[in-house]
């Protein structure tokens, strides 16, 4: 059986449509993945009896999707289960989000549990690679974001920037990618992709229509994205809403 280890927003829901059977929806406290009932909540504090109860309950292989905000641990509500692996959630927790993630799934697979990444539990979900949408810009342009993000991946930071004029004009930070496409002037090029190291299991950029919208209404020139490694929502109505928008959309 497959478990979703789900955060906020559409991406649990888009994961769970394409199963052949229902997977176990186990959602982070504090988040609500949209449009699924949740069979489990998942509390750091008790996150030892999470992964001696996943293989009691039939599940072999954990899917994470869905967006979370760092979680903080109350001491006052730790279980036995988990008291020996609090020096790795603090170590986890003391690291970038690339980093807390490794340690994250290595929880999963010392419980015996396959890590699956989205794009192997969900594969059609992947953006289709090739020009979607408008002409693509000069090579240049592509070159100049895909450096930054190279260079933004060896310091775990974010998986988006802006290039205009030639230059790297902006870059993705914790306020995350809507932010950045908000505050980008008129013609610029959003770039976007995994970091070059990343573990591709989890935290798999994500577009869809939401964001053809917030980058329409920013009169953006339009977007690159890295093919194979960035996830697509409702992948028709997001290259529809490109196209109607007169902006690019290519799929690099």
């Amino acid at each position: 059986m497959l478990a979703l280890i789900a955060g906020r927003g559409e991406l649990p829901l888009a994961v769970a449509n394409v199963q052949s059977e229902p997977p176990l929806v186990c959602a982070v406290h504090g988040t609500t993945p949209k449009g699924l009932v949740v069979n489990h909540e998942i509390r750091l504090e008790t996150l030892g009896s999470t992964l001696q109860n996943l293989p009691a309950m039939g599940v072999t292989h954990v899917c994470m999707c869905g967006a979370i905000d760092r979680p903080s641990v109350d001491p006052s509500k730790l279980d036995a289960a988990t008291l020996p692996l609090v020096p790795r959630i603090q170590k986890a927790l003391a690291q970038g989000d690339d980093g807390a993630l490794r340690v994250v799934i290595s929880f999963f697979e010392d419980a015996g549990l396959h890590v699956l990444g989205v794009a192997e539990a969900a594969p059609s979900l992947l953006a289709p690679t090739g020009i979607l949408a408008g002409a693509a810009p000069d090579e240049t342009i592509a070159q100049l974001g895909l450096n930054a993000l190279q260079d933004m991946g060896t310091a775990d930071l974010g998986q988006a920037c802006l290039v205009m004029d030639g230059r790297v004009i902006d870059q993705e930070d914790d306020s995350g990618t809507d932010a950045l496409i908000a505050r980008a002037p008129r013609g610029a090029v959003l770039v976007k992709g995994p970091k070059p190291d990343q573990d591709r299991r989890a935290d798999l950029p994500t577009v869809g229509p939401n964001t053809a919208q917030s980058a329409a209404r920013a009169g953006l020139a339009g977007v690159i994205l890295v093919a194979g490694g960035v996830l697509m929502l409702d992948q028709a109505q997001t290259i529809a809403s490109f196209k109607e928008a007169g902006m690019f959309l290519w799929v690099r």
